[in-house]
């Protein structure tokens, strides 16, 4: 039961209050707070490995715990079932924050960004580690940044 608790609350974390989908006022938080951003290209509604990334690491409760005070999430989400469609503008949002950062279109595509977008540490694909080893190589980018 306390798992089930668990997984919903981190759901609910992850869909509402931990990540960001406009890229301006995660830059401005990250500026504000002195926190890097983590910005992932995600195809939540087709893409396996997408799916797996978000359960496996950002859903996992030591994953959140660390972003909650050392980062500035955000995700570039391009779903493709009609149910899910996003708005105009948010595509739009995107889709620039793709031709900028993933112009080849990679998924999932998660990067380390400083608070003036400049890429410190890449991910392509889903990273072959455990939430431990993730939040580790994210430290000490973390650390080197201070």
């Amino acid at each position: 039961m306390k798992t089930i608790l668990l997984i919903l609350f981190s759901s609910f974390l992850l869909s509402s209050n931990g990540w960001l989908t406009n890229f301006d006022t995660a830059t401005k938080a990250a500026t504000e707070k002195h926190q890097l951003i983590l910005l992932n290209f995600s195809g939540s509604d087709w893409c396996g490995p997408c799916i797996r990334l978000r359960k496996e690491i950002f859903e996992t409760a030591a994953f959140i715990s660390f972003a909650d005070s050392n980062l500035v999430l955000i995700n570039a989400d391009f779903p493709r079932n009609k149910k899910n469609r996003l708005s105009e503008d948010q595509t739009k949002q995107n889709d620039a924050i793709a031709d900028k950062y993933n112009p080849e279109g990679k998924f999932p595509y998660t990067l380390l960004l400083n608070a003036d977008g400049k890429v410190l540490k890449e991910w392509d694909g889903f990273p072959n580690e455990t939430p431990t080893g993730f939040i580790a190589a994210i430290k000490s980018v973390c650390d080197a940044n201070k």
